[in-house]
């Protein structure tokens, strides 16, 4: 076994293909496979699947990652301290429901922690896709809510996928609306009065569970519905439609300007913020730097 393998296994499990990982290693496909299939002979088990859609984790393989990302980090940091070598690619990915603290901490981690060279990710997705990528190692880490609805499904769900919930905050429900909004200047609003606006919520795609949805109540009908894909659309339409979505109440005005306002939802409900990682993974340097950043963030608009 080499320190290169392992960084090969690294690499390909951010890319989630060897034909990607190979073209930013610039070495062919055929090479690298050869390499990972030494080292699977190596080590007596297939670190990967392969298929006809792709490559996936093994179990072992899972388990074997984590010791991995460790090794690869241990060596930069003994390269880097007595061999005065310049460090080498940084790799993170995160993958998020549409929230903009996640994106304000990973500004804030990249302008504090990010070196010369970096490759990281950032995935505003849908609910299910980001268990996906937490699932098969895509991503670090994911960040999405449960509430009393969606609570015995989701944690049953990530169970059963190999996944840990741990929460960063709980929140009671906001709307989110344009300024100039009738409601903007109310002290809390009641769901009897948003039924004249339109609710925008974000598309879940073909798994278009209720449990999935990012926003709670979504199994209340309405007569004025809107489904979109990414958030800075959500905002055009808040304004320009006087619509309203309902979230956490964490508002950046960073991100967001003063055009959008955050006012509290009166209904009994809890939504609890958290973020979900693998069962095997051992977070790498910059998964925890992020995590601290997400906290920082979080404990900063809690107390605004």
């Amino acid at each position: 076994m080499t320190l290169q393998q392992l960084k090969y296994v690294v690499e390909i499990v951010l890319c989630g293909s060897i034909n990607e990982a190979a073209r930013r290693l610039y070495m062919s496909q055929p090479s690298l496979s050869k390499a990972v299939k030494e080292l699977e002979k190596e080590m007596g088990f297939e670190i990967f699947l392969r298929t006809s859609k792709g490559i996936t984790l093994s179990k072992n393989g899972a388990e074997f990652l984590g010791y991995a990302r460790q090794v690869v980090e241990q060596a930069e940091l003994l390269e880097r301290r007595y061999f005065d070598s310049a460090p080498s690619q940084q790799l993170f990915s995160v993958s998020t429901q549409h929230y903009a603290f996640a994106v304000n901490a990973f500004v804030e981690m990249i302008k504090q922690h990010g070196a010369d060279e970096y490759q990281f990710t950032l995935r505003e997705t849908r609910t299910y896709e980001i268990i996906e990528d937490v699932k098969n190692f895509r991503s670090e880490i994911g960040i999405l809510y449960v509430s009393s609805f969606n609570e015995k499904v989701m944690l049953q769900m990530l169970e059963q996928e190999g996944l840990d919930f741990h929460s960063l905050f709980e929140a009671g429900p906001h709307i989110f609306v344009s300024a100039q909004n009738p409601l903007a200047k109310r002290s809390s609003v009641t769901l009897g009065d948003l039924e004249a606006y339109p609710r925008l919520s974000f598309e879940q795609g073909e798994f278009n569970s209720f449990y999935y949805a990012e926003e709670i109540f979504s199994t209340i009908p309405r007569k004025k519905s809107i489904q979109v894909s990414d958030r800075a659309t959500l905002f055009n339409l808040l304004i320009g439609l006087n619509g309203y979505t309902i979230s956490t109440g964490i508002l950046s005005s960073d991100l967001n300007g003063s055009d959008i306002v955050s006012v509290p939802l009166a209904e009994e409900e809890t939504i609890s913020v958290g973020w979900i990682v693998h069962k095997k993974t051992r977070l790498s340097r910059i998964a925890s730097l992020y995590l601290e950043e997400l906290k920082r963030f979080v404990d900063y608009y809690a107390t605004k």
